[in-house]
C-alpha cells in the first residue's frame, strides 16, 4: 500500500485492454462463423469451415505472433495508426485468432444441442430462418455461448508468445491507447522469471497468482 512504482498495475490494464480487443475481434466473427456453418452453409462447405477451425485451434501461438508480427508490425496498415511498431491493436489481433476458433466450434457444439421442435414450430408459424435464428435459437444457445466465449478468453489471457512479437515493449504506466505497445501480466511474467534479481522472481510468482486468480 502506498507504493508509487514497480506495481503490475500497467500490466493489468493492458491485460484487461488487450483481451477486451481480442473479445470484440472474436465473439462477433466467431458466432456470425458458427450460425451460418449450423443453420445455413452446405454439407460440404460446413465440413470443410470445421475443418480449418480445427487445424487453426492446432497451431502453435508463436507461429500466430510470427504471422501477426508480419502482418501487422512490419508492415504499415492504411487508416490505421498501427505498423512498424509493436501496439496492443497487434496484440489483440494475435489473441483474436487463438480465440476465434475456441468460441467458433463451442458455439457450433451448444447450436447442435438446440431442440429440432423448436426450429419447426416456429416456421410453422410463418417466421423466417433469419428471425428464427436471432429470436428462438441464439436465446435458446446464450448460456452455452457464453461459457465457450469465457473458456476462450482465459485461454487467451494466459497467452505470451503472440505477445513477444505483436505487442512485448513495456509502459511503465497505465496506457490504454490501443496503438501503443502495452504491458501485460504473461509478458510480465516471463520478463521477471528471467531476471537475475531474486526479488523480480518473487514479483513473478506475485504475478502469476494474479493471472490464475483472474483466470479462475
Amino acid at each position: 500500500f502506498g507504493q508509487t512504482s514497480g506495481g503490475i498495475a500497467p500490466a493489468i490494464a493492458g491485460s484487461a485492454l488487450l483481451v477486451g480487443i481480442a473479445t470484440a475481434m472474436a465473439l462477433p466473427v466467431g458466432i456470425l462463423t458458427a450460425l451460418y456453418v449450423s443453420e445455413f452453409a452446405r454439407r460440404s462447405v460446413a465440413q470443410n469451415i470445421r475443418l480449418w477451425l480445427d487445424v487453426l485451434n492446432g497451431f502453435p501461438s508463436i507461429v500466430i505472433g510470427i504471422f501477426v508480427f508480419a502482418l501487422m508490425v512490419k508492415t504499415k496498415i492504411p487508416l490505421l495508426d498501427v505498423g512498424h511498431h509493436q501496439s496492443a491493436l497487434a496484440g489483440g489481433f494475435a489473441l483474436a485468432v487463438i480465440m476465434l476458433p475456441l468460441v467458433a466450434r463451442s458455439t457450433m457444439e451448444v447450436l447442435a444441442l438446440v431442440p429440432n421442435h423448436l426450429r419447426e414450430a416456429s416456421y410453422a408459424l410463418g417466421v423466417s430462418k433469419w428471425q428464427t435464428v436471432l429470436r428462438v435459437i441464439l436465446p435458446t444457445a446464450f448460456g452455452g455461448i457464453l461459457t465457450g466465449t469465457t473458456l476462450a478468453v482465459a485461454r487467451a489471457s494466459g497467452e505470451t508468445a503472440p505477445l513477444l512479437f505483436a505487442c512485448f515493449i513495456a509502459s511503465t504506466s497505465v496506457d490504454w491507447d490501443p496503438t501503443h505497445s502495452v504491458a501485460s501480466i504473461p509478458v510480465t511474467i516471463f520478463t521477471y522469471s528471467e531476471a537475475p534479481d531474486p526479488q523480480s522472481h518473487a514479483q513473478a510468482w506475485a504475478a502469476a497468482f494474479v493471472l490464475i486468480a483472474f483466470v479462475l
